[in-house]
């Protein structure tokens, strides 16, 4: 396994954005994630969801979509791990 940080975000309170990133084996399991930056205490701050998107037959872009979940601006990474 590897795991890595393809970006890093800013989202703005309650808002939902969505990032893309290209060039991915389709042969190859990806799992996102989402790690705030900067601290608040007490609940959740983001939701992510992802879709898939077959490029061509060498290359995926993976689609994702994230819910600020506070009333404060979030930062963020955009976080991976390719399982094979």
């Amino acid at each position: 396994m590897r795991t890595g940080v393809q970006w890093t975000g800013t989202i703005g309170p309650g808002a939902t954005r969505r990032w893309f990133t290209w060039g991915w084996p389709p042969a190859w399991h990806v799992v996102w994630y989402l790690m705030p930056t900067s601290p608040k205490i007490g609940a959740p701050q983001l939701d992510w969801d992802v879709a898939v998107e077959r490029a061509n037959s060498t290359q995926c872009t993976h689609w994702i979509t994230v819910k600020n979940l506070t009333s404060n601006t979030v930062t963020f990474e955009g976080r991976y791990a390719v399982l094979s």
